[in-house]
């Protein structure tokens, strides 16, 4: 992120993360996320194993001619390229990203499409930005987007069914229900000779996450995106294991049927928490903002100690039955 008053380099950066469960019985394999994930031809999917397995799609780019949403209802007119791509963690939980960065000011008309291409991700204003009326619009509440204004949450939704729509899936082979959620994010440049900070985290109306923060110049918007994805997958983890704990009768006297409602949670998601493992060095800090208020992992640590107290509950009841049985 650069200074306000650089116009070469990037003064915002806003974007839009789906999360959701991969609609497959079982995790896929890498060789399986690599061809779903492929995206373009030209460009190989990135795949790591290490701290688990985690897939990345090349980056897709949209040309976009469009008002930016602003929070004092002034126009602001910018053309460009959204980038957007595709991420798998353990060939259970789909991401899909679309996101841009923009500088302070732009050339007054707009350019042939080449002066656009070369910049791939960027949104180039017609004029000035006006950064903070556009991060502000971009994350209120309940906001209705105009027919002619940016929309990067269907940019990255098309991606999201786009994948699952592939002939390997069908709506009925996954092990749980589970919710696409939404994170909705937008950065500007710390001040001078102060590091990055998380000014919002909060759940909008819809179930939509808002995400307002802080970054050091010089930081890359890739690594802003990035960022905001380990929120939106840890959100999710926690979002979707906390419902699927509330739909679960824990006193009902059918410890078949508990036990079978909590094992894809065992199967699934329990080791998937691993906040700030892809996280840029820079930026790691603000993860814990979020483990001290609300306290995300320990949030999520009581959870699973639910979980498996309910299992190892349901264990000892059976094998005590067992044991009376004449």
């Amino acid at each position: 992120m650069g200074a306000p008053g650089e116009t070469t380099r990037p003064v915002l950066a806003c974007g839009e993360v789906r999360t959701c469960l991969l609609p497959c019985l079982s995790a896929v394999s890498a060789a399986v996320a690599e061809r779903l994930l492929r995206l373009r031809a030209d460009e190989r999917v990135r795949v790591s194993q290490r701290p688990n397995l985690y897939a990345v799609s090349p980056d897709i780019l949209m040309g976009v001619d469009c008002r930016l949403p602003t929070a004092n209802k002034s126009k602001v007119r910018a053309v460009g390229t959204v980038a957007a791509r595709a991420t798998l963690t353990e060939g259970r939980v789909l991401q899909a990203t679309a996101y841009f960065s923009a500088p302070s000011a732009g050339p007054d008309r707009r350019r042939p499409w080449g002066y656009y291409l070369v910049r791939p991700g960027v949104l180039v204003p017609v004029g000035r930005l006006a950064e903070l009326p556009v991060a502000q619009g971009f994350l209120t509440e309940g906001r209705r987007i105009g027919q002619d204004e940016l929309d990067v949450g269907s940019i990255a939704e098309g991606i999201l069914a786009k994948i699952s729509r592939n002939p390997l899936f069908h709506d009925d082979d996954v092990p749980f229900k589970a919710a696409t959620t939404v994170l909705r994010w937008a950065a500007l440049p710390a001040t001078e000779g102060e590091g990055a900070s998380l000014q919002r985290f909060t759940l909008a109306d819809e179930g939509v996450r808002l995400v307002e923060l802080r970054a050091p110049h010089g930081t890359d918007p890739v690594a802003v995106a990035r960022l905001a994805e380990d929120f939106a997958l840890h959100d999710w983890l926690l979002t979707t294991v906390a419902d699927r704990l509330d739909g679960i009768q824990l006193r009902s006297s059918d410890g078949t049927a508990r036990l079978e409602a909590l094992r894809p949670l065992v199967d699934h998601l329990l080791h998937l928490w691993m906040p700030g493992a892809r996280v840029d060095r820079t930026l790691g800090a603000l993860w814990d903002v979020l483990e001290q208020e609300p306290g995300f992992s320990r949030q999520w640590q009581t959870h699973v100690n639910r979980v498996r107290d309910q299992v190892a509950l349901q264990a000892a009841t059976a094998r005590w039955e067992s044991l009376a049985m004449p």
